[in-house]
């Protein structure tokens, strides 16, 4: 059992002066270890300070970097393009009202005015939204100018997470893949596209035309799950107003 001893006390007998030389030894042993810990850990400090200062660098540089990029050059780049997309986005408009379709379409792709159109939107701001959404204009007026190949293209670049214009844009590639008859791409899309966004607008729209591509190609047993699902979940939907001759017709190819 360890004892307080006063200081400046002196040990008398031999076991005193064991235990005391014992202690002495412990506690140096112990200031030894620390000192001896102490010194790896400076030395691995110091030989590995070049490639801790490169990893706090590399760290700063990125996030001053992405700041910088996000102020100085993105979002002067956005301002810029939404400018530039301006006049094409009011051609695409014109063109959807169903004057002169066809022209406007092209002039929206083009450009006009002295502004770029929404191919060259699309490829000198890559990157930015407004960049983004020209290839979503651009396949939709690819898509009406019946060229399914560049409408396929831009609107499969086209990154959108928006509730409607994400799935519409899954489901006019699978309107492309249609007139190209290439069906079971078109299914594959319609499904993608109903799946997407689940809303009362083109969940129903992409249900039914992946209903009916399927009993085109012999899918009969998905066609009933696709129009049934719109009969049991889209009731009021302008789709589930007739759907029970669809209903009827793919029950009686299963029959």
């Amino acid at each position: 059992m360890a004892t307080y001893k006063k200081r400046g006390y002196k040990p008398k007998t031999k076991d005193d002066k064991a235990n005391k030389i014992e202690d002495q030894s412990t506690t140096a042993g112990v200031f030894n270890t620390l000192d001896e810990g102490a010194s790896k850990t400076e030395e691995w400090v110091i030989a590995k300070q070049k490639y801790i200062f490169v990893i706090v660098g590399l760290a700063a540089f990125l996030v001053l970097g992405y700041l910088g990029y996000t102020k100085l050059i993105l979002s002067p780049r956005q301002s810029e393009a939404m400018n530039e997309m301006f006049q094409a986005q009011m051609y695409f408009d014109e063109a959807t009202k169903g004057a002169d379709k066809d022209s406007l379409y092209t002039m929206s792709l083009n450009g006009g005015n002295g502004k770029y159109g929404m191919i060259d939107v699309a490829e000198k701001y890559s990157g930015t939204d407004a960049g983004n959404l020209a290839n979503y204009y651009a396949g939709m007026a690819y898509l009406n100018l019946k060229d399914y190949q560049n409408a396929i293209a831009y609107l499969g670049n086209f990154e959108g997470a928006d509730e409607i214009l994400g799935p519409i844009a899954k489901g006019g590639i699978g309107d492309a893949f249609v007139q190209l008859n290439q069906l079971e791409d078109a299914l594959d899309y319609y499904v993608d596209a109903a799946a997407m966004k689940v809303n009362d607008f083109t969940t129903p729209t992409y249900l039914y035309k992946a209903g009916t591509v399927a009993l085109q190609i012999g899918k009969n047993a998905d066609a009933l799950k696709y129009f049934k699902r719109i009969k049991d979940e889209f009731t009021s939907s302008t789709e589930a107003s007739n759907i029970d001759v669809f209903i009827g017709r793919a029950e009686a190819v299963l029959n």
